[in-house]
């Protein structure tokens, strides 16, 4: 997709000069506690010097819980990978873990897919692609638990971000003096004509 990265205008570069030190940080952290640094540059430009602050696509393969890259969130154009043996331990995985904000799965088995949807919990779900479930206005988007609270989009967004106005008019003291103690007679017949089977 992108046979030239660097002076390429369709590849998105860093905002700033911080977050541009923050992801190659991330890497680097990762490079240093053993992780497989994979960078994809078709290519082999030199980002070394650049004024553009782009980062080359980078998988980091083997990553473990002690890095950073694995701590918080990225923003940037790197991929963490860890395997695990089958799917019920990616689910235990999961689940071990902070609810995510969204949840990606890769594969045609019909089984897995379900397993993952019925077994874990997340903000939203995209299933053989990524994103595309924030991009439907139809779809509520949001997190559950510590990735955030509520859901908006549509209607769904309307509700989250408007406030009702609760108003509550008492009836008069009259007809609401015989729902306050001392019990009498009416109050009791009342309550009798309502209990009954």
């Amino acid at each position: 997709m992108y046979p030239t990265i660097k002076d390429n205008a369709d590849y998105t570069a860093m905002i700033n000069q911080r977050h541009y030190d923050r992801i190659t940080g991330l890497i680097a952290d990762a490079k240093a506690k053993g992780g497989e640094i994979v960078t994809i540059n078709p290519a082999n430009e030199d980002f070394s010097q650049q004024e553009h602050r782009k980062i080359p696509p980078t998988i980091i393969l083997n990553a473990t819980d002690d890095m950073q890259v694995m701590q918080e969130e990225i923003f940037g154009p790197v991929l963490p990978v860890r395997t695990v043996p089958s799917v019920d331990a990616a689910i235990a995985e999961i689940n071990a873990r902070p609810r995510p904000l969204a949840l990606y799965y890769f594969g045609e088995d019909n089984a897995e897919s379900e397993a993952l949807l019925e077994r874990t919990h997340s903000g939203g779900v995209t299933i053989n692609d990524v994103i595309f479930h924030f991009a439907m206005d139809d779809l509520p988007f949001g997190g559950v638990g510590p990735s955030g609270m509520g859901a908006y989009h549509g209607h769904r967004g309307f509700v989250e971000f408007s406030h009702e106005k609760a108003i509550y008019r008492q009836i008069s003291a009259e007809l609401l003096a015989m729902l306050r103690p001392p019990y009498g007679a009416a109050f009791r017949k009342q309550m009798a004509a309502r209990l009954k089977p």
